[in-house]
């Protein structure tokens, strides 16, 4: 039986924000998720994480190919598929988490795009660690689980616009992320998510502690 994962709400106060627990469907709070990502992450995301680098690989090229080579190779480890080196795992704290999509997903939209610095929280929560992006008008919630020597995984849900409450992972196929937080550099993770529902081939979220 696959478990579901604990959604998280989002509440602004004060300038402030505070991940916390909701209901799911049945309206049962979910208390204990499993350790193991592979009981909890659905097909669709399993597909995702396992075409991550495929995905890095072709936002890569498409982002070259729009003329924005010299920007891809400013940013050095960060925008490097196989940059990842082995641990730490990412501690608690808050970070300026910077976005960057690579590979338009469809005509119209750029195939290179790097947003400035928003506000992302990791926590501890339920035995594992919660990550929020609390800021910006697309916000991944979720859980990071346990993963190998260089990436641990993380599977959520996506907060849009101005919604101040999550989705039930695996609820709506088009709100699940699913990605891996990865190591680049002393003080310097990164979130990958290959394949996400909107606009790119992938994100690739920079995690640099705030202050």
């Amino acid at each position: 039986m696959r478990f579901l994962l604990p959604a998280a709400a989002l509440t602004l106060l004060s300038a402030c924000s505070s991940m916390e627990r909701t209901l799911n469907r049945e309206g049962a709070i979910i208390d204990q998720p499993a350790r193991d990502w592979h009981f909890v992450a659905t097909d669709a995301d399993r597909a995702r994480l396992r075409d991550w680098r495929g995905a890095f690989v072709e936002g890569l090229a498409a982002a070259r190919r729009s003329g924005a080579g010299a920007k891809v190779d400013a940013e050095g480890a960060l925008l490097a598929p196989d940059a990842a080196l082995p641990g730490p795992a990412i501690p608690n704290g808050t970070y300026n988490c910077r976005v960057t999509k690579l590979g338009a997903k469809s005509a119209g939209l750029l195939d290179y795009i790097a947003y400035p610095a928003f506000t992302c929280r990791v926590r501890a929560e339920r035995g594992l660690q919660g990550l929020a992006k609390l800021s910006g008008s697309q916000r991944q919630v979720g859980l990071i689980f346990p993963g190998d020597a260089l990436r641990t995984i993380f599977l959520g849900t996506l907060m849009l616009s101005d919604e101040n409450r999550t989705m039930q992972y695996g609820g709506d196929p088009d709100r699940d992320v699913a990605g891996y937080v990865e190591r680049i550099g002393p003080q310097r993770w990164r979130l990958l998510v290959p394949r996400p529902t909107f606009e790119s081939q992938i994100d690739v979220i920079e995690l640099v502690p705030a202050g």
